[in-house]
């Protein structure tokens, strides 16, 4: 997998699927959420900084098994020097299934969601994650093929953010956006051609906002699901912005506005559904 914590990175204990999360945030992240089984944490000899000692601490504090190795050792077992010290091995990541983000027809359902369209480059995926559990996204819906698995090496880029993220991978996302809309979300577009810019958006609606993938951005077919396309104003030569960017632009200006407890002026309204 592209991105992974390399060839021993992953293995299994008691049946269990494992990975090796690695660096100071995925690994403190992961012990504050709570989502993972972690079997062991290994710290690198020598290695003292104020944050690895709190680390050390709150493992110590629950009990798991702490070892020390010395720095190339546990920067083969992370396939990276770049492990700040410490790793762990963990359970494989478990995303989440749709109906339990979505909740029951008629209940009260989230009212932001995140939709990644094929976005492929880890560093993206990462990226975007900080910024989606930053801005209060409650959930993020991706493909289950062509899409940026979620790796250590994404948690890494995420500075632990994947840890906290409910991510939903699944097999169609057009069905995925119209199960979204029969529980009353609307379903807004980045699209760099749309009319509407992104200010005239009403953030305040229970929203699920696509991105899309690298070069490509939305597919036609996802585009046509859309109740909205907006664009994100630009007065460079460029004709568009990075994915990961595009979200964070469009994920503060909905928070922005949520945060007013205002609409903006001259609002577009949303169009009527059938």
């Amino acid at each position: 997998m592209p991105g992974g914590a390399g060839p021993v990175g992953r293995g299994a204990r008691g049946g269990v699927k494992t990975e090796l999360l690695y660096g100071i945030h995925p690994v403190s992240e992961s012990l504050r959420a709570g989502r993972r089984r972690i079997f062991e944490i290994c710290l690198a000899a020598g290695g003292r900084s104020p944050r690895l000692d709190a680390l050390r601490q709150a493992a110590e504090a629950r009990g798991l098994p702490l070892r020390v190795v010395p720095a190339d050792q546990l920067s083969a077992l992370a396939g990276t020097e770049s492990h700040q010290g410490v790793a762990a091995r963990v359970s494989a990541f478990a995303g989440e299934e749709l109906s339990a983000v979505l909740g029951p027809p008629g209940g009260a359902g989230p009212n932001l969601l995140l939709a990644l369209d094929l976005v492929q480059d880890p560093h993206n995926l990462g990226a975007i994650l900080r910024t989606a559990l930053c801005a209060g996204v409650q959930a993020v819906l991706m493909p289950r093929d062509r899409s940026a698995p979620p790796t250590p090496a994404v948690s890494r880029i995420s500075a632990g953010a994947l840890e906290h993220t409910r991510l939903v991978a699944v097999t169609n996302l057009v069905r995925s956006l119209e199960l979204a809309k029969e529980r009353r979300l609307w379903v807004v577009g980045l699209d760099p051609g749309a009319r509407q810019p992104l200010y005239a958006l009403d953030g305040t609606l229970p929203l699920v906002v696509v991105v899309g993938g690298e070069g490509r951005g939305i597919r036609p077919l996802v585009r046509k699901s859309c109740d909205i396309l907006v664009a994100i104003p630009q007065a460079g030569p460029l004709d568009s912005l990075n994915a990961s960017v595009a979200a964070a632009v469009a994920l503060y200006e909905i928070l922005r506005q949520r945060r007013a407890g205002e609409r903006p002026a001259g609002k577009a309204d949303a169009p009527a559904r059938s």
